[in-house]
């Protein structure tokens, strides 16, 4: 049986890479193996259109099109949690296709327009949920300069049930936790590196790009963080803390790179990541990654 969301929330969001075939088009079901795997593994809910499936370089109509797939090949397995955002056009026109093809909930990207106020997001969130039919909504916090007070506002608008905190800020997480409802699920949305530091303050459940690769390893940090060994999900980090780093340089310009090379090496090939990110790794980055899956035995 399919986990709720309010359990999904606390597990990890799991976030697909986009495939592309050999013309530079969106390849869905190249996806297949890597769901499959990652369900098997016990992925709590897989996430379309998220960062890791580069959502910044998709079309909205591509965007629209990868939520309808992966509903579809996740098949009521798990709950699926869709990314929406850019314009609030755009984002209001992928949560209605987002709910309509059956999604469970929305991961809200944090608008990127250079002009932006807190109670601008308000409206914005209000016009998702309203497009969407009133789909339960995570909010993406990329930063969390706008304020406590503010986090507060729009964790308040009707529908928000969780936010994913992607700010290296442990300490602005517990005063933003402490000033909403206690019912709001705060993920860590740094992925397994920084999940320690966020469970200490409270948060529940991390985002993965490492479950395209290694569910098993994500799955067994999670496990280790819920029974409180902070010792072994730390040594467990450090195994896979290689692969981190390489998606880390280039000013994170090597994020769904690294990904993507990784499950080139492992013959699940998604294509090649679109500009401005870089493609490919370099030579020694390359030779890092090979060591990498070697070391660990992934295949």
């Amino acid at each position: 049986m399919a986990l709720t969301l309010d359990q999904a929330l606390t597990g990890i969001s799991g976030i697909l890479v986009t495939p592309y075939d050999d013309s530079g088009e969106i390849a869905p079901q190249r996806l297949s193996p890597i769901i499959d795997r990652a369900l098997g593994a016990g992925l709590h809910m897989p996430v379309v259109n998220g960062n890791t499936g580069e959502f910044y370089a998709l079309t909205t109509d591509e965007a629209c099109a990868m939520a309808r797939e992966v509903v579809g090949m996740v098949g009521g397995r798990a709950p699926v949690l869709c990314g929406v955002g850019r314009g609030v056009r755009d984002a209001c026109r992928l949560a209605r296709a987002s709910a309509d093809a059956g999604a469970t909930a929305l991961m809200v990207h944090q608008p990127p327009d250079p002009f932006v106020a807190a109670r601008g997001i308000v409206d914005y969130l209000q016009a998702v949920a309203d497009a969407s039919g009133g789909l339960p909504m995570m909010l993406y916090l990329r930063n969390d300069a706008i304020g406590t007070a503010a986090i507060a506002d729009l964790c308040a608008v009707e529908g928000v049930k969780g936010v994913k905190w992607a700010t290296a800020n442990p300490m602005k997480l517990a005063d933003a936790k402490a000033a909403c409802d206690p019912s709001i699920v705060w993920v860590g949305g740094l992925a397994e590196i920084w999940a320690p530091a966020f469970y200490a303050m409270g948060a529940r459940g991390f985002t993965s790009g490492l479950i395209n690769v290694w569910p098993e390893r994500s799955l067994a940090i999670h496990s280790a963080l819920e029974a409180g060994d902070y010792a072994e999900a730390n040594s467990l980090i450090r195994g896979m803390k290689a692969f981190e780093e390489i998606r880390a340089e280039e000013m994170n310009g090597t994020n769904v790179t690294g990904v993507k090379a990784a499950l080139m090496a492992l013959g699940r090939d998604c294509g090649p990541t679109r500009p401005p990110s870089a493609w490919p790794l370099t030579g020694a980055q390359q030779a890092r990654l090979d060591a990498f899956l070697k070391a660990n035995d992934l295949k």
